[in-house]
């Protein structure tokens, strides 16, 4: 049965800080610098979500498409949209993981890949801070390209 893999990206809006409680100001200042700073900032993040399913026969698909927007609207949108995530999600919390784009993509990819429907399959997340710069994620098993 033939694969075919595809990629809708989804935009998010969110705040955050890197800090480490048990490090001193200077030393966050040092290792964060600007990403440190008490009130955190912000980036409008770009998520590009790939996922595998065989193609249909007879429709020629192979995702339904509105199916993965309800996961992404659920799992990424509703949660992180317009949030600061040292706040909105108590994985990020002071003393928990610093939200960094990895971090972000740690914290997404078993919630996505538990939601999507068969026989959809989770293959890669891509994540983009910015125009310059984006890290990719291929799940805990690593990298499939």
């Amino acid at each position: 049965m033939a694969l075919a893999r595809l990629t809708r990206k989804i935009r998010f809006s969110a705040a955050h800080r890197y800090y480490r409680p048990d490090w001193s100001e200077d030393e966050n200042r040092r290792v964060f610098g600007a990403c440190a700073n008490p009130v955190g900032h912000g980036h409008n993040y770009l998520l590009e979500v790939s996922v595998e399913s065989p193609v249909d026969p007879t429709t020629g698909f192979s995702a339904d498409l509105e199916r993965l927007d309800a996961v992404l609207r659920e799992h990424v949108l509703a949660p992180l949209d317009h949030q600061h995530l040292n706040h909105a999600i108590p994985d990020f919390a002071p003393g928990k993981a610093i939200p960094t784009s990895e971090n972000i993509l740690l914290y997404l990819w078993p919630r996505l890949e538990a939601a999507l429907p068969a026989p959809m399959r989770l293959r890669r997340l891509r994540l983009h801070e910015d125009d310059t710069f984006y890290v990719d994620y291929s799940g805990p098993d690593g990298f499939s390209e």
